[in-house]
């Protein structure tokens, strides 16, 4: 099973930005596709961002749609979110996942079955 490590959370102003890692370990990570989550106090997980195994497909959630991106780097077995505009409504712990496919593709989402998740980094949009 693939080990995930998330990285980059911490505290920032509305308007600002940040970008999350979340770096793999254990297996070879081409055929892995990732996903983003996150899940605010008292709310429930909300799938907001994948990558597919080739890096071509992407897709996201409306509330995010436009101000993050999200990105791989197979060479460093790396995933990044980049959060852009950041509003007091992104507060939350963000979780990366990954699940492995049986094709190296362009299609992901955040609604298939993850079966590596990391222990989440917190993001707190606060001034």
């Amino acid at each position: 099973q693939l080990q995930l490590v998330e990285s980059g959370g911490g505290l920032v102003q509305p308007g600002g930005s940040l970008r999350l890692s979340c770096e793999a370990s254990g297996f070879t990570f081409d055929y892995y596709f990732v996903g983003w989550f996150r899940q605010a106090p008292g709310k429930g997980r909300e799938g907001i961002s994948c990558i597919s195994s080739n890096g071509w497909g992407t897709n996201y959630a409306e509330s995010v749609k436009d101000r993050f991106t999200i990105s791989r780097d197979s060479n460093k077995r790396t995933v990044y979110l980049q959060m852009n505009s950041l509003k007091s409504e992104d507060t939350a712990v963000y979780y990366c996942a990954a699940a492995r496919r049986t094709v190296y593709d362009s299609a992901c989402g955040t609604s298939w079955t993850y079966d590596s998740w990391g222990q989440g980094t917190q993001v707190t949009v606060s001034s």
